[in-house]
């Protein structure tokens, strides 16, 4: 098959478009042949050894996170699904034409959702349904949504208001016009410290953001509430005892996964599209991802 593959760390140009073996589905999985992956920050990071030290790669190696395909063979002992199956996943090794998947790790792609856009899903609507279901928030409450205009904040944002929570988007002032469409109730420019100083005690907050704005906003958290956030804990977190602090880590859920994309299906969510653009192309596709700003970017074998 052809794949994208890495033999050292380093900027984009290192994902190399090359022969690589097929992968055999072992026990309990499934292969995939792919409709397309999308790109996600862990793999830009991963690709440039940021994550070396707890998701190292060994080399030469595969990247990818998410996918969407057909099932074409499935390994012993796999259940649930037939080969003809369309399906999406988080996964790993998926910036291939071919990938191995887990069974367990398998959704099936909802009716009416495109399976080519169905890549952009997984990663982003699971991450941010967790981050708000760390906050434990309840409603009538009043939770922030920092970054909210990131895939993973919209997420957060729309289960917040599942939950019948009222919702900050804590944004950018830049990005006030963008955070418009993300459903909030309320919208907050993080980079305004009189706004921020101006901001009532909040029940949670939801951060996808981290750094120096999370240190800020954690002052805001009412004495009981939460903080969650996929950035780690805020440098800060040891002065505020009273605030639980909770890191999130995006774990694989298939009811969640076809709750959110049943959402994105019926356009309750909307998650932004950017490029569609050939595998082979993938160095292109993580320059650009790391400038920001274009939408969710999918690799097409």
């Amino acid at each position: 098959m052809k794949a994208i593959v890495v033999h050292e760390y380093g900027g984009p140009e290192v994902l190399k478009y090359e022969d690589y073996p097929d992968p055999v589905p072992g026990p309990d999985e499934v292969l995939v042949r792919v409709a397309a992956a999308s790109v996600n920050p862990i793999d830009y990071k991963r690709r440039a050894g940021l994550t070396k030290d707890f998701y190292p790669m060994t080399f030469p190696g595969l990247i990818g996170v998410d996918v969407s395909g057909t099932v074409v063979k499935l390994g012993p002992g796999a259940e649930d699904f037939s080969v003809g199956d369309q399906v999406f996943a988080m996964a790993d090794n998926t910036y291939a034409e071919l990938c191995a998947v887990k069974a367990d790790a398998l959704a099936k792609v909802p009716k009416g959702l495109d399976l080519v856009d169905a890549a952009a899903l997984p990663l982003v609507t699971v991450t941010g349904n967790q981050l708000m279901a760390a906050t434990e928030i309840k409603a009538g409450q009043t939770v922030m949504v920092v970054g909210a205009v990131g895939n993973v904040g919209r997420s957060a944002v729309f289960t917040a208001k599942q939950r019948g929570a009222t919702v900050i988007a804590g944004v950018l002032k830049r990005q006030m016009e963008d955070a418009k469409t993300v459903g909030a109730d309320q919208l907050l420019a993080t980079d305004d410290d009189t706004a921020i100083a101006n901001l009532p005690p909040v029940d949670a907050i939801a951060d996808t953001v981290g750094g120096m704005t999370a240190e800020k906003l954690l002052a805001k958290v009412k004495s009981g509430g939460v903080f969650a956030s996929v950035a780690g804990a805020p440098q800060n977190a040891a002065s505020y005892p009273s605030v639980k602090v909770v890191p999130v880590y995006s774990q694989f859920d298939r009811k969640t996964l076809e709750f959110m994309a049943e959402a994105v299906r019926d356009g309750k969510l909307v998650i932004p599209m950017g490029l569609k653009l050939p595998l082979s192309e993938a160095a292109e596709a993580h320059a650009a991802a790391e400038k920001g700003g274009v939408g969710k970017i999918l690799l097409v074998p």
